[in-house]
């Protein structure tokens, strides 16, 4: 099986004095801020956390050439190697109790020049080879295959053995906006070895793509043209593939940007939206109720949703204001700058991407103490917000410095399509 059941010896070893779950007696609370440090390089990034306290992501190494994949042990970036290339990472939220999913370049040369979806995720320029979806385990990463091109793309995973991403086909896409070559499909790997499903775009549209699946087996994902291979008219719709049938989850107004980024178990989705004003705002979609616009921070025109758990709670970025980018957290209908409810001298946290069933959250910072953006955890206490606008204004002035942070995978989708400019002016 991919993702085998097993007793995970690296839960034990998890950062265990602050990461232990927190039952609050009141649902006013601060956060405690764990700094997770690097590999050496300048920036690190939690991007996920399962229930069993495994937290994964990626770290540069020092002189910020390259990045490796990592899980942060003792609250320390472990690296998990590569598949024979210089690059990996994981990028997106994933969830199975004892392995890791994600993306890492091979030694081979992609003979076709292209800049597959990988490439923007690692340090430039792009080394020229090609990149596949791993999953990680026991301590060891196994490459998972294509559906017969050359890259692929590893995203989520679920407590099924099941993971989700996308992989190009053989076909020459005519709708691929060059170096782009190829076709790509979303793509089911598992529960058993070997196992392929591609799941299909929604009406007339030639590529799609997963990013998430909850433990009843539900994916979601993007259906739209080939283009770079990222974002935009490549999320033309927002899915939901179930039984076989794949639904149309609408969008914010607009006609490109929609993109789902989590779902739990209670088949609620979050991801981000292109609305009628071509801002990309944060959402949150339900069966009975539809997609529903999450807005931003005050102050802000930009909001991303990157992750959702049992109870309803969403964080995410939201940017494209006075104050830089800051992560949030969305629960009880209000959306809440996370510096406001940290510890006066806390890191600076540029933007939340996953939170446990149980409120733990992570993400990345700004530490201006070193000037470095490290991987962070946050884990909720007893506490009320303490912002004002004179705080909330000199802790922002750490992020636009930085020329404001995004993560990866969202920064690379706007890159590529020279849309990183209207959000954030001057990139």
């Amino acid at each position: 099986m991919y993702l085998s059941r097993v007793k995970c010896s690296i839960v034990m070893s998890v950062f265990v004095a602050l990461i232990a779950p927190m039952h609050l007696a009141a649902q006013a609370h601060n956060y405690v801020i764990a700094n997770l440090g690097t590999l050496g390089g300048t920036s690190s990034a939690a991007i996920s956390i399962n229930d069993s306290g495994v937290i994964s992501g990626y770290s540069y190494l020092q002189g910020n050439q390259n990045q490796v994949a990592v899980i942060f042990q003792n609250g320390k970036p472990v690296s998990l190697g590569t598949l024979g290339g210089t690059n990996s990472g994981v990028e997106w939220p994933n969830h199975n109790a004892s392995a890791v999913v994600g993306i890492a370049e091979t030694s081979d040369i992609d003979l076709l020049n292209e800049n597959w979806s990988c490439s923007s995720f690692f340090p430039q320029p792009p080394t020229g080879h090609t990149c596949l979806g791993f999953v990680w385990q026991n301590g060891v990463m196994n490459p998972l295959p294509t559906l017969g091109g050359i890259n692929g793309y590893a995203a989520g995973a679920n407590d099924a053995d099941q993971v989700v991403g996308w992989a190009e086909t053989a076909i020459h896409d005519p709708t691929c906006t060059p170096p782009q070559v190829l076709q790509f499909e979303a793509v089911i790997w598992g529960p058993k070895r070997g196992q392929v499903q591609p799941l299909l775009p929604i009406y007339n549209d030639p590529d799609s793509a997963a990013t998430a699946v909850n433990n009843m087996g539900q994916v979601v994902g993007i259906s739209g043209i080939c283009e770079n291979a990222v974002g935009d008219l490549s999320a033309t719709h927002a899915v939901l593939w179930e039984n076989g049938t794949v639904t149309d989850l609408k969008s914010l107004g607009g006609n490109a940007w929609n993109t789902p980024a989590a779902i739990n178990n209670l088949g609620q989705v979050v991801g981000f939206s292109e609305n009628s004003e071509s801002n990309i705002h944060a959402f949150f979609w339900t069966k009975d109720g539809g997609m529903q616009d999450l807005k931003t921070v005050d102050g802000d025109s930009v909001s991303f949703a990157y992750a959702i758990n049992e109870r309803g709670q969403v964080v995410g970025q939201s940017l494209g204001g006075p104050y830089g980018t800051r992560a949030f957290i969305w629960e009880n209908g209000v959306m809440t700058d996370l510096n406001c409810l940290t510890p006066p001298g806390s890191p600076y946290l540029l933007y939340a991407n996953d939170i446990d069933d149980s409120g733990r959250i992570t993400g990345e910072a700004y530490d201006p103490n070193t000037g470095d953006a490290p991987a962070f955890l946050a884990v909720p206490t007893p506490g009320v917000n303490h912002c004002s606008v004179s705080s909330s204004a000199a802790q922002a002035g750490h992020a636009l410095a930085l020329n404001v942070t995004l993560p990866r995978n969202i920064a690379a989708m706007f890159q590529r399509s020279a849309a990183l400019s209207r959000i954030v002016p001057g990139q």
